[in-house]
């Protein structure tokens, strides 16, 4: 994880698919759980998707709280 990746997971619109537009923050957790088991993308949003994810179920959501403006 890098310093800055919770901040970009509020700023980071997901690019394609049924939640196309919608901040990787506010993703449904069956969405996350989803790509967890078909396989994250690679890249930049691959990495982002799998920090949330992880953060999703494990329950740290709350992670995010004091960086939502």
């Amino acid at each position: 994880m890098q310093p800055d990746d919770l901040q970009r997971l509020l700023t980071t619109a997901m690019p394609y698919g049924k939640h196309k537009g919608q901040m990787i923050a506010d993703l449904p957790g069956q969405y996350l759980n989803w790509f967890a088991l078909d396989g994250f993308p690679k890249g930049e949003i691959g990495r982002l998707l799998a920090l949330m994810q992880e953060i999703d179920h494990n329950g740290l959501s709350d992670l995010l709280t004091p960086l939502r403006k």
